[in-house]
């Protein structure tokens, strides 16, 4: 199996890491317009499965050259992105994955070449992070256990292990696209309609081991294709995790205006917008650095099966791995998009076109996969559930 990869960033790197370490893959490329930053890498993952190319994204035919090399494409780009590496997908014959980005509908333009992908004989599959990507899959492989899935609800938060004031929360991605997750409104199904609520609303309490009460409350993007995938559903809700107390700090926040991106103030003569000056002062207080993260998870899928009122729950709790000082979320994300293309790949993954991942990642393949990475998945089915709580 040769895959390649687009990025060097976190994900691209940690991607390239498993892909090395995985037996069944004999050539990995690495990409980045930075050769010198994919040389660092490839000499530090030490592998020689492992070659590092300069490529520019932008340039069509740059980007065709390389990805002609490769029976999958893991693109670990910025999602913007996105859909000039589909087309190019196409264009070559070569599969393709990407992260995801709901910002601009870019995942929706992806999915819209299902057609041109199905004619070249390639699958692409989009969002496969962890939210959306994880919950995703997970959603998928409870919904097909079931005779009729009726509630999907998702909580998913990347926190510190040990939380410092004043908003005991440490970013593990861009704080940019944090704020626009919590001041976008979040798009649910309630009583069988589709319907938009607003971020940072709704908070409840949620119990992880190890971890004691938590708070979940909805924000953007997080419900991803599956309002598509499963359109009669009754129930479909995604609420991020954090500690008790940090959606009503940030809600004052968002009040005071200080996230939002078409809002501009005068002080002494120019024109501020207070979102680039509050991610300034704010960036440095919330680095993670060298502290150590968690990601916890849980997917309740409710519906019916053999007559009965059924539910599949999932979980996950994943932790730093200390040794090669890789967070929490880029182990759980990274995994996630290897295991994938390596599906793929292998023929594990046959279908061709593009699909959303609850469509066409194998549920079990991909927990036992994922279990091999030490990032480990339970699995709970309950009868008669009571499908309000969690």
């Amino acid at each position: 199996m040769k895959i390649g990869v687009l990025g060097s960033g976190l994900m691209g790197k940690e991607a390239a890491r498993d892909l090395v370490a995985s037996e069944g893959v004999t050539k990995v490329g690495l990409a980045d317009i930075n050769f010198e930053r994919a040389s660092e890498i490839r000499d530090q993952l030490n592998s020689p499965k492992l070659t590092a190319y300069q490529v520019n994204a932008a340039d069509e035919e740059e980007l065709a050259d390389y990805m002609r090399e490769f029976d999958v494409i893991i693109n670990a780009l910025f999602y913007s992105f996105n859909e000039i590496v589909a087309k190019t997908a196409i264009k070559v014959g070569v599969n393709s994955i990407d992260l995801g980005g709901h910002i601009g509908h870019v995942t929706d333009k992806v999915l819209d070449m299902k057609d041109d992908a199905e004619k070249a004989g390639v699958t692409l599959i989009p969002d496969l992070g962890v939210a959306p990507g994880m919950i995703n899959i997970l959603s998928g492989h409870g919904a097909g256990k079931l005779d009729q899935a009726k509630s999907i609800r998702l909580f998913v938060g990347g926190i510190p292990v040990r939380p410092e004031a004043p908003l005991e929360y440490n970013h593990v991605f861009s704080m940019e696209g944090l704020f626009d997750h919590y001041t976008d409104r979040a798009l649910i199904i309630r009583n069988g309609n589709k319907q938009e609520v607003p971020a940072l609303s709704e908070v409840e309490q949620v119990h992880f081991e190890k971890f004691g009460p938590l708070e979940a409350f909805h924000t953007s993007g997080g419900t991803s294709t599956l309002s598509h995938s499963y359109p009669n559903l009754e129930t479909l809700e995604y609420k991020t995790i954090r500690y008790p107390g940090h959606a009503e700090k940030f809600k004052l926040l968002v009040d005071l205006n200080l996230t939002r991106e078409d809002y501009s103030v005068d002080v002494n003569g120019q024109k501020i917008n207070p979102r680039e000056v509050f991610l300034k002062v704010l960036d440095p207080i919330v680095e993670l650095g060298e502290k150590d993260d968690a990601v916890l998870l849980r997917v309740v899928v409710s519906g019916v099966k053999d007559g009965e009122p059924t539910s599949f729950e999932y979980e996950m709790t994943t932790f730093k791995d200390r040794e090669n000082q890789v967070t929490a979320m880029a182990r759980a994300t990274a995994n996630t998009i290897s295991t994938v293309a390596q599906m793929i790949a292998n023929g594990t993954i046959s279908k061709k076109g593009v699909y959303p991942p609850e469509q066409i990642v194998p549920g079990d393949v991909y927990i036992e996969e994922m279990g091999k990475r030490d990032v480990y998945i339970s699995e709970i089915e309950k009868k008669k559930i009571n499908q309000v709580g969690v």
